[in-house]
């Protein structure tokens, strides 16, 4: 398949959408970046990559950073996490308080916030420096040593992180975080503030394409792990529209509120696709129709 036709058929389909959807507001730094700008990579289960627009332009990966958090405390400690949070879908916003206390301090899943509050927490636990564990792993995973934290988003984040320190301290008082809430809020935020590329994520993400394998080879996940995970980001990564995005395009997929998603095609390929424009859910609308098309013209899904 000639994948370089492909995108730019795909790039071209969703012009007129680009630029729709609102950038992320309740982060600052966010909210000046430029919502006209489209991006779309895709890199196959050997490390060949390509794209189309600004897929080589870094932007801020935020929640994307969740599928990868989730992987490595998988890798490091199985099955343990799931007694922490759970693997079922929200049908809430991703920074919602509610079934917390309907569900005694133990998150939905690990995609909101409060679940990836508790990945961080253990990933923190089990290698004393949560943040830098992540940002070495994409480092090493995409092959760009130069990716880095972007600390004004790290600070903007910070100052207006109200809602997840509520979610912390909420989890904390049942005894379902290991760490000081200010300490995991920290490594949090600057997971989230990493600054990477369609082409950096795409690479990146390859482990799940291959059933596992990381770039060099070597095994980061059984299959049988690397299945669960893909089915979690299936089920549940795209917020409380999950379901639709199931519907419309049929692959495993992580976004976030920087306007990126990243989706798998097990055994074929990752793809990573950026526009900050998004939906009122969280999800970049330009990024989704993109997906959408893309799985239209190859026929490729999990369905």
């Amino acid at each position: 398949m000639d994948y370089q036709a492909v995108l730019e058929e795909v790039a071209a389909h969703v012009e007129p959408q680009i630029g729709r959807g609102r950038v992320a507001q309740y982060i600052p730094a966010l909210a000046s970046v430029d919502a006209d700008r489209f991006g779309i990579a895709l890199a196959d289960v050997d490390g060949r990559v390509t794209g189309v627009g600004d897929w080589e332009r870094p932007f801020s990966v935020q929640s994307i950073s969740k599928a990868f958090s989730l992987a490595l405390v998988l890798a490091e400690d199985g099955e343990k996490l799931w007694r922490r949070v759970g693997r079922e879908p929200s049908g809430n916003p991703f920074n919602s308080l509610v079934q917390l206390e309907y569900e005694n301090g133990i998150p939905r899943n690990p995609f909101i916030n409060a679940g990836a509050l508790v990945v961080t927490d253990r990933l923190h636990t089990l290698t004393g420096d949560a943040s830098t564990t992540m940002l070495d792993f994409l480092r090493a995973e995409s092959g760009n040593p130069d990716l880095a934290f972007d600390r004004d988003v790290a600070v903007s984040e910070s100052a207006h992180g109200d809602r997840n320190a509520a979610l912390a301290h909420f989890m904390a008082s049942y005894g379902n975080l290991d760490n000081p809430v200010p300490t995991l809020l920290e490594h949090y935020f600057w997971q989230c503030s990493i600054e990477a590329s369609c082409r950096d994520l795409a690479l990146a993400g390859g482990f799940l394409a291959r059933h596992g394998l990381r770039a060099d080879g070597s095994r980061l996940l059984s299959r049988s792990e690397a299945k669960r995970v893909n089915a979690v980001m299936l089920t549940c990564g795209t917020y409380d529209a999950a379901g639709d995005f199931a519907y419309r395009v049929g692959l495993p997929g992580k976004s976030g509120v920087g306007g990126g998603i990243i989706a798998v095609v097990p055994g074929r390929c990752t793809l990573c696709v950026w526009s900050p424009g998004l939906d009122a859910r969280g999800n970049s609308v330009a990024g989704v129709a993109a997906l959408d098309h893309f799985t239209t013209l190859t026929g490729w899904s999990v369905f």
